[in-house]
């Protein structure tokens, strides 16, 4: 069955034991994900013929599933089977956002926690194209990433992103890309949609993972390219200042990989040297290692 629209670019779903073309209608007003937000998700990509790291991201959708109370259903070597065989439904030209889901479909006691041996499963694959390396632009969010005492930051979960959302919407306002989003302690967490990194006197440094943002799998991905190039990453409490004053920022994530940023504020950068390699290093080892 076809329930593509315009407005959406190419959709293959699997659910429920076979594919389906477009965005498939899977909820109804009484179910839990929709009216209490109990869903998790995750983002892989294809892209050149590649799949990298397909099998940590469908790792974490199942670990995301744990943290928020419901029950993972497919091995982590299913999602990566169905994926390969998702992926040659399209064109082999355009990139594709892959994204494995879990959700509630009843609540548990007094309906406010999800049920779950009610979780369902889904992969949604669509046509995505990955955004120029030429650099984005920055400003600092009035609005803070939530800590795990207060939202399920261990897991990459729905319920968390329209904070995220309003920050990339604040932000956009104002004339810039994205935001800078900061924790409750007002240091660094990441952007709106990526975790972030500075260069300075020739040391890398990103923010120390504190439980308020997601360690990303492309983040961890590009340290270790980098170690192993010769450039250590060190980890610490960072704040806007070092940001600001920074001789070099980028950014890592699913969607686009590593993309430098080139405007904090009023202030202009450079896409720099560092990150150019690290995104180098990355297509290098995706090339090598994770053909689809």
């Amino acid at each position: 069955m076809s329930l593509a629209t315009s407005a959406q670019t190419r959709t293959w779903t699997y659910v429920d034991g076979d594919w389906y073309e477009g965005n498939v209608a899977l909820l109804g007003p009484r179910s839990h994900a929709f009216w209490l937000g109990s869903s998790v998700f995750d983002g892989a990509r294809w892209f050149e013929g590649l799949l990298p790291d397909i099998d940590r991201h469908s790792l974490r959708v199942n670990a995301s599933a744990v943290a928020l109370g419901l029950n993972p259903t497919m091995p982590v070597e299913e999602i990566v089977g169905l994926t390969r065989d998702g992926v040659k439904k399209f064109d082999g030209q355009t990139a594709i956002y892959v994204r494995p889901m879990y959700w509630a479909e009843h609540g548990g006691y007094m309906g406010v926690p999800a049920d779950p041996d009610s979780t369902r499963f889904c992969l949604c694959l669509y046509e995505a194209p990955m955004i120029a390396p030429s650099g984005f632009s920055l400003t600092v969010s009035p609005f803070r990433r939530p800590t795990i005492e207060t939202m399920p930051t261990n897991a990459k979960a729905g319920c968390l992103y329209p904070n995220n959302g309003r920050a990339i919407m604040e932000a956009r306002k104002r004339g810039f890309d994205n935001a800078l989003v900061l924790d409750m302690l007002g240091n660094v967490a990441e952007t709106g949609s990526s975790n972030i990194f500075l260069v300075k006197d020739g040391q890398v440094f990103t923010p120390a993972p504190n439980g308020t943002f997601l360690s990303g799998i492309t983040r961890s991905r590009t340290m270790s390219l980098l170690a192993d190039y010769g450039f250590r990453t060190i980890e610490k409490t960072l704040t806007v200042a070092d940001f600001m004053e920074a001789d070099e920022v980028f950014s890592t994530g699913n969607h686009s990989k590593v993309v430098p940023v080139t405007r904090i504020e009023n202030r202009d950068l450079q896409p720099g040297p560092i990150a150019r390699k690290a995104r180098e290093l990355y297509w290098d080892w995706a090339h090598s290692t994770s053909a689809a």
